[in-house]
């Protein structure tokens, strides 16, 4: 194996990583909340970390990917009263649409993906601990962790405790002892029609400690890595933190890794996508419009560190690099690689080494495709084994031919299009979609490519 360092939020470093238990990795990576369809931000933690799975276990590792569901929140309350129906009926609706969804990655399932409202008994255990080692306290059926009974707090986000808004509003701060404690219980209110008991009385969990008991209860203590988007890394990841060593004595991860926002241009400056400030692009309706393989070599343009822009330019220079290494696929021979290509392989994995460099394994591929072509399209084996671990083999799939009357559908969809008829265009897309079709609108008119399973 190599030697592999990763960026690590707490420390600030990239530093040798060295799994807690030799040969076996536990990645938890924080999912969606399901109140709504997921969109191309949501989807890069996903990506990267499958990406980072893969690696691993192209390094001889075995590795347990965890990706939770957020299914209980105040979110899914507030869109469940707006749209009329069970909040419980909207999270479930919502979890199958996201999984659809992520499906079209065509990147595989992670190895555990656990509901928060299959994890309640081990929330109340871990709110019962925290309890009873003065951590936390009930106040009118609420239950609050004590920030400042933890020295160590604010070390994960490198935070002032007294500079810290937990984001929880005026609700609970006639109960709460300290304005920056945080709820790990709350009371059931009227307006909510899902509820669990607890010795609080009826109440549901904060959002919080939900993810502290499903990483422990799946991964044990002091699992290796805990990922996720870097808007999570306060409050949510540093309570995570807080949580499990006041309640545990030992910490939760060992690990904190980080990706950066995918952002939307506006004036003025890209804005991290998010729905709440009601600029966000869907993960099915990117799909549509560019096809996976594009959208994960979009991800994988830009170090998962740095901020993703979501622009057409960008776009179409991952669309760009899918078809060159889809032609360079056509061209190459079964064979092993001639010497001169060996060192662009070893430093496609020396690049994802070092703090899981993309951008770099890439440029490494581009110089191996080089290679690859003076000598006479040569070593389809190793380029096949760095396409997979990027989550990209199917590019050296041969193309089916397009049978003729999807052609013509794809025709008079753009004619449709072109003239402004949406709703045929829409139809005759569906139909291409129901034929097993995707069909992508470029400069030379639209193409037709298999859609994902």
């Amino acid at each position: 194996m190599r030697r592999i360092a990763l960026h690590d939020s707490r420390t600030g470093e990239v530093s040798p990583f060295e799994p807690r238990d030799p040969g076996r990795v536990g990645i938890y990576a924080c999912g969606p909340t399901v109140y709504g369809p997921i969109h191309v931000g949501n989807a890069r933690p996903y990506v990267v970390f499958s990406q980072l799975k893969r690696f691993f276990e192209h390094e001889g590792l075995d590795v347990t990917f965890v990706a939770n569901v957020t299914d209980i929140n105040d979110k899914i309350y507030a869109a469940a009263r707006e749209l009329g129906r069970d909040s419980a009926g909207l999270a479930e609706a919502m979890t199958a649409r996201y999984r659809a969804d992520t499906d079209r990655l065509g990147l595989g399932r992670p190895d555990e993906e656990p509901l928060a409202t299959e994890t309640v008994p081990e929330i109340v255990a871990l709110i019962e601990a925290l309890v009873a080692r003065g951590h936390a306290y009930e106040a009118g059926g609420d239950v609050y962790f004590a920030v400042r009974s933890l020295p160590s707090y604010g070390t994960l986000s490198h935070r002032d405790v007294d500079q810290m808004d937990q984001g929880e509003g005026v609700e609970g701060a006639d109960r709460k002892r300290d304005p920056l404690d945080f709820a790990l219980w709350k009371a059931a209110k009227p307006d909510e029609d899902t509820r669990w008991d607890s010795p609080w009385g009826a109440g549901r969990p904060g959002w919080h400690i939900e993810c502290s008991a499903m990483a422990e209860k799946l991964l044990g203590l002091g699992f290796d890595l805990h990922g996720g988007g870097s808007d999570l890394v306060f409050p949510h990841h540093e309570n995570e933190a807080a949580q499990t060593l006041a309640g545990r004595g030992e910490p939760l991860a060992r690990r904190w890794m980080h990706n950066g926002m995918v952002e939307l241009p506006r004036a003025g400056g890209g804005t991290k996508m998010s729905k709440s400030a009601g600029n966000i692009v869907g993960l099915a309706d990117a799909l549509d419009a560019v096809g996976r393989d594009t959208l994960i070599m979009l991800f994988t343009g830009t170090h998962y560190r740095r901020p993703l822009p979501y622009r057409d330019d960008v776009l179409e220079d991952a669309a760009a690099r899918v078809r060159r290494f889809r032609e360079a696929g056509r061209r190459l021979v079964d064979g092993p690689s001639p010497a001169e290509l060996r060192p662009h392989r070893a430093a496609f994995f020396d690049a994802l080494a070092d703090d899981f460099n993309t951008p770099g394994a890439l440029a490494a591929l581009h110089a191996w495709v080089d290679a690859a072509n003076r000598r006479g399209g040569v070593g389809e084996a190793d380029f096949r084994e760095m396409l997979t671990v990027l989550g990209l083999e199917n590019l050296l799939d041969a193309a089916p031919d397009v049978p003729a009357e999807l052609v013509e559908l794809a025709r008079r969809r753009d004619a449709a299009r072109r003239g402004r008829d949406f709703a045929t265009a829409d139809r005759l897309r569906d139909e291409l979609r129901s034929a097993g079709w995707t069909v992508r609108d470029g400069p030379d008119g639209p193409v037709l490519v298999p859609a994902a399973p």
